[in-house]
């Protein structure tokens, strides 16, 4: 399963990888220019082009739904 979001500032980034550190599940972020990161990894993240909305890959559903506020439709 996955979302799309959009993070745009720097404390985007760490709530959002604070969120994912809670999650039980492994949580992946892949970008269109096929980069991929691990959602726990702070280095990992940092690591990555956010000029586009990124993809964020776990199977757990209930993570996927706290990523509200930053979801982007597509």
């Amino acid at each position: 399963m996955y979302r799309l979001i959009k993070l745009t500032e720097a404390n985007d980034l760490r709530d959002f990888m604070n969120l994912a550190c809670k999650c039980r599940s492994d949580v992946g972020v892949h970008t269109d220019h096929n980069q991929i990161a691990d959602a726990k990894s702070i280095l990992g993240l940092m690591a990555l082009d956010y000029d586009q909305p990124v993809k964020v890959v776990t199977e757990d559903e209930d993570f996927l739904k706290k990523l509200d506020k930053w979801a982007v439709d597509m």
